[in-house]
């Protein structure tokens, strides 16, 4: 984490300069998201640059793939962001809607196949292309996209695959609705987990194990952050018709009953996962996109080693935090950056420690005013007055920050407040928060330096979503929070307050 040191100095400039102009104190406090993250916009007004795919190349260049099937190389792109120059690398893929780089290939998931492209005399243009795997089946519908790769924790490579919506012209297809692993010297396709609806996102964790996005819709009345282990059912029905070819523990499957609550879900399907995260509807945006890992040593600023995931709909991206509790991902969605241009699908960072955007409305819709594009996120060098990390505890949860609290407005327990609910499982789209509880406030114990929170509430419930809010709270001097919001998806409670 950045220390509060070097914040607390950039802050007391920001001080002057606000004061300096003639503001009040009141106008420094309120700041908003743009004075911590600057957005530079990419040109591509004249390019159709609808992007589904993104990746930094191990000569430090970006590679993006577009809805269009292109794959180009971003030239100048760390520089004046009007520089910025699209190299056609190859065309003609079908719907790329990931990359990865391995052994001097490129890797993409495309509608019917994985794979693998290589650039073989260096002029900077694909002229090589090979399948490692068509094993999954195709039925005509517009929407069966898949999603990768990654690399799996065993070397393998790992896929997501769409379940269709609406017709399907040839044919209810196998393995829609599932991840898949696919060996890349052999190309054999071996289940990981089924029960998925749009998986949207997929990502290799810095410690090995692989999460997925998914959107609101039937049989999942909220969008969540999973975590993918073989043998686990995610809770949509479409894809057991394919548990036979899968095998155990898939043919064990049973079809899920409309109307169960989550949290009971698992007593019918000892398989059965639940989320890491849930994205309160509208909330924490409608559909939830690409994810990437803060790996850049503070150099995006102090939430390092933390998880950012965009969302389409709401053209933003939010932050998330994640912690291992009985063996079970779980941890607290927090709001981080809104206003981008359009829809986002895809995230990375650069070389430069810049996060870029890839955007597109493709027909669905979203915030923005703009239909594609490539945006960059840059961290100012201000460092925010945020909740930083959130752990649940065997009474609550403790709160740390990016910067000393203010230990007054920490402790007036009339600065908390919240509800906790959860989802049940059924077949409509989507679903209310369910099973309403208002949260109380017991306690709020400010730690010796100021730089945390312990809060004691009631009902603690696990297999909930606990909403705080955080109204008035301020750091030593003065500043109120930037975002107020925490969303905590408490599945376990600890039984012991290990932090």
């Amino acid at each position: 984490m950045v220390t509060s040191n070097l914040s607390l100095s950039n802050m007391m400039r920001t001080y002057a300069t606000l004061l300096l102009a003639g503001l009040s104190l009141s106008h420094v406090a309120a700041l908003d998201e743009s004075d911590y993250y600057r957005i530079d916009t990419l040109p591509t007004d004249n390019l159709r640059m609808e992007v589904g795919a993104m990746m930094l190349r191990s000569d430090g260049r970006m590679m993006v793939g577009t809805r269009t099937g292109e794959i180009y190389i971003i030239e100048n792109a760390y520089g004046d962001p009007g520089q910025a120059r699209f190299k056609l690398w190859a065309r003609g893929i079908a719907q790329p809607l990931g990359l990865l780089e391995l052994d001097g290939w490129i890797y993409t998931a495309q509608r019917g196949e994985l794979s693998r492209l290589k650039d073989t005399d260096g002029d900077d243009r694909c002229d090589l292309f090979e399948t490692v795997s068509d094993d999954w089946e195709i039925s005509g519908n517009y929407h069966e996209y898949n999603f990768g790769p990654r690399m799996g924790p065993e070397g393998e490579l790992w896929i997501t695959t769409n379940k269709p919506f609406g017709g399907e012209p040839y044919g209810r297809a196998h393995w829609r609705g599932w991840a898949v692993k696919i060996n890349p010297r052999t190309g054999k396709m071996s289940p990981v987990c089924a029960g998925l609806r749009s998986p949207a996102g997929i990502e290799d964790s810095p410690w090995g194990d692989v999460f997925y996005t998914d959107n609101q819709g039937e049989w999942c009345n909220a969008s969540k952050l999973s975590h993918l282990e073989f043998g686990d059912y995610h809770g949509h029905p479409h894809g057991l018709i394919t548990k036979e070819l899968a095998g155990a523990p898939f043919n064990e499957f049973p079809e899920p009953v409309s109307g169960t609550w989550m949290k009971e879900m698992h007593l019918q399907n000892p398989h059965f996962k639940m989320p890491a995260v849930w994205f309160p509807y509208d909330k924490m945006g409608k559909s939830p996109s690409g994810l990437k890992w803060d790996l850049t040593e503070g150099k995006f600023g102090p939430f390092n080693g933390q998880l950012f995931v965009a969302d389409q709909h709401h053209a933003s991206v939010m932050r998330v935090v994640l912690e291992e509790v009985d063996g079970h991902w779980q941890g607290a969605c927090i709001p981080f950056r809104e206003n981008f241009q359009c829809g986002i699908i895809r995230i990375c960072f650069g070389k430069d420690h810049s996060l870029f955007v890839g955007q597109s409305n493709a027909g669905w819709g979203g915030r923005g005013n703009k239909p594609w594009g490539i945006q960059r996120l840059h961290w100012t060098g201000e460092v925010p007055f945020e909740v930083h990390t959130v752990h649940a505890t065997p009474e609550g949860f403790k709160l740390t920050f990016t910067q000393n609290v203010d230990r007054e407005a920490a402790t007036n327990l009339a600065n908390y407040g919240g509800e906790s609910y959860t989802y049940k499982l059924e077949s409509r789209y989507g679903g209310p928060e369910d099973d309403k509880k208002k949260l109380e406030i017991t306690s709020a114990e400010v730690s010796p330096d100021g730089m945390s929170v312990t809060l004691k509430l009631t009902p603690l419930r696990a297999g909930y979503v606990h909403e705080l809010k955080l109204s008035h709270l301020k750091n030593a001097q003065g500043i109120a929070l930037l975002h107020e919001e925490i969303y905590y998806t408490l599945v376990n409670i600890p039984e012991n307050l290990a932090l």
